[in-house]
């Protein structure tokens, strides 16, 4: 019995033993060697260095947030309706330039702007009825950047002053401007984002 007991001691020591010499083994002293990264610094120091796992942090939208990617939503809806429209704009233009070149005639001139004007109206006309005060805003920008005009010079050049400033003060009256100017760099800097990915998206010439 006392034998049995003596071996039933000596085996939880070895088993505490055994714990307790493990346990010394995960802990390191000061002298020990442990391996770890190493960064080298450009002035040559080399320096611990570790990676620590990424960390996800969700939170609620603030309400400006909120308001900047309700605007850019809007803003990149318009350009992908209008831009199409300000390219076909740019093209006609081009074309009625070129066959108004060595014409000095005002009546053959006219002749072929309003030609032009028909084919226009008659390609475009129920599509442009449709847009929103905001997205004729956004064309009228486009067709700045895609001609280097803006409206009121379009339509100062192709049907006179006089038509000019009456639209403008139609314009006026529902808060846009004919006069107003395409910025890339500065207020219109979203937009020009948003035109970029429609061109590459559609396969338009920058």
């Amino acid at each position: 019995m006392k034998r049995f007991q003596k071996h039933i001691i000596y085996s939880i020591i070895t088993l505490v033993i055994l714990f307790f010499s493990t346990t010394v083994k995960a802990q390191h002293g000061i002298y020990d060697t442990v391996k770890v990264y190493a960064f080298i610094t450009p002035q040559g120091d080399t320096i611990p260095m570790s990676y620590l796992p990424g960390v996800q942090v969700n939170a609620k939208m603030t309400k400006c947030w909120k308001n900047y990617w309700a605007d850019w939503t809007r803003l990149r809806n318009a350009v992908y309706v209008t831009y199409p429209y300000a390219i076909a704009a740019s093209r006609i233009m081009n074309d009625i330039n070129s066959k108004l070149i060595g014409i000095s005639d005002k009546k053959e001139r006219k002749k072929i702007i309003k030609s032009r004007e028909k084919d226009l109206k008659k390609e475009f006309g129920d599509k442009l009825t449709q847009l929103s005060v905001y997205q004729g805003k956004v064309l009228m920008k486009l067709i700045n950047r895609q001609t280097g005009n803006n409206c009121f010079e379009i339509i100062d050049e192709y049907k006179g002053s006089f038509t000019a400033a009456a639209y403008q003060t139609i314009a006026l009256l529902f808060g846009s401007n004919l006069k107003q100017s395409y910025e890339p760099q500065a207020k219109d800097v979203d937009m020009e984002k948003i035109v970029a990915d429609v061109q590459k998206m559609y396969g338009y010439k920058s």
